[in-house]
């Protein structure tokens, strides 16, 4: 880990764990005040000039602690705004994906959309909101046009594939945190005169979990490695899909280890494993990347596919 990541990630840690359990309205202004928008746009354009792995870094830590306020979407609209030459707006900037939807599109001063290979930017006023609520009650909005946008331009990046790495990337850290909630549940709970942690099925069943975040988190780091590369299509859709592979698997788990304490809403497993079942979805759901990914791998044949996927890890690691 770079010097840069680290002093990131040491910031991050420290402020999402102050903001684990802070709402929208108080998590919001702390981070725009960290300046995490930035974290992608160049610095000779007045931004920290961070990488995609960087970008894993702190999205995984919001995953985590399950940070009540957008911190992917102002990341990719900054990056994509800089690259496009026009200025960002003050205040939220969130992403509007291919399905309309706008994760916290209330609260924004401005919304970013690429649409036919064309970015525009709408400032509030400009847009229309229709007010809807994730899987874990936090605000996915359906915004629509309905002024001219602030400024436009050419874009070939594909924000629901960079949406879809996000998710992956918090998902990474949610999994984590309710594997930990988990162990520790079993490692506490006494039934039948000994820990749940005790008995072979228990075991068993945590040992599943943790190869489903280890899956996750493998294809996140995939993802940053291959956006870093400058081709990430093939490694976004193949971990996207298997998100909800992972979800479906591991969060039943998660609640069953818990008994009934894992359906209340007041503990807090629901924080993260909520979140997981709205992220598998969102940026496209699995049914969307699976034919994505499908119709990469007809293309390449039976031997092309090998030598694709080959080819592609070594990129990375060269």
């Amino acid at each position: 880990m770079s010097e840069n990541r680290q002093l990131l990630v040491e910031m991050a840690e420290g402020l999402f764990a102050d903001l684990a359990t802070a709402s929208f309205e108080d998590a919001a202004p702390r981070l725009a005040e960290a300046g995490f928008a930035t974290l992608l746009v160049p610095a000779e354009q007045g931004g920290f000039g961070g990488d995609w792995g960087d970008v894993l870094a702190v999205l995984r830590l919001a995953g985590l602690n399950a940070v009540a306020a957008p911190v992917a979407e102002p990341i990719i609209a900054h990056a994509l705004l800089a690259q496009a030459g026009i200025a960002a707006p003050e205040g939220l900037v969130t992403l509007v994906a291919g399905n309309g939807r706008a994760p916290f599109g209330r609260h924004a001063d401005a919304v970013v959309m690429v649409r036919e290979g064309t970015l525009s930017l709408y400032a509030k006023g400009a847009f229309a909101v229709e007010e809807g609520s994730s899987l874990a009650g936090e605000p996915s909005d359906l915004v629509t046009p309905s002024g001219a946008p602030v400024a436009s331009a050419p874009c070939s990046a594909d924000l629901d594939g960079l949406g879809a790495f996000a998710r992956v990337a918090q998902a990474s850290g949610a999994m984590e945190a309710a594997f930990t909630l988990a162990i520790d549940h079993v490692n506490t709970r006494v039934q039948f005169g000994r820990t749940l942690a005790k008995f072979q099925a228990v075991q068993q069943a945590l040992a599943e979990f943790s190869e489903e975040a280890a899956a996750v988190d493998a294809a996140a780091a995939a993802c940053a490695a291959a956006l870093d590369a400058g081709d990430a299509a093939f490694e976004i859709a193949a971990a996207k899909y298997r998100l909800g592979l992972a979800v479906d698997r591991a969060v039943p788990i998660a609640h069953r280890v818990h008994g009934a304490i894992g359906f209340t809403i007041e503990y807090a497993l629901n924080r993260f494993t909520r979140r997981l079942m709205h992220w598998r979805s969102e940026f496209g759901s699995d049914a969307q990347w699976a034919r994505a990914l499908g119709h990469t791998v007809a293309a390449l044949g039976g031997q092309g596919l090998w030598r694709e996927v080959a080819a592609r890890t070594d990129r990375l690691i060269a």
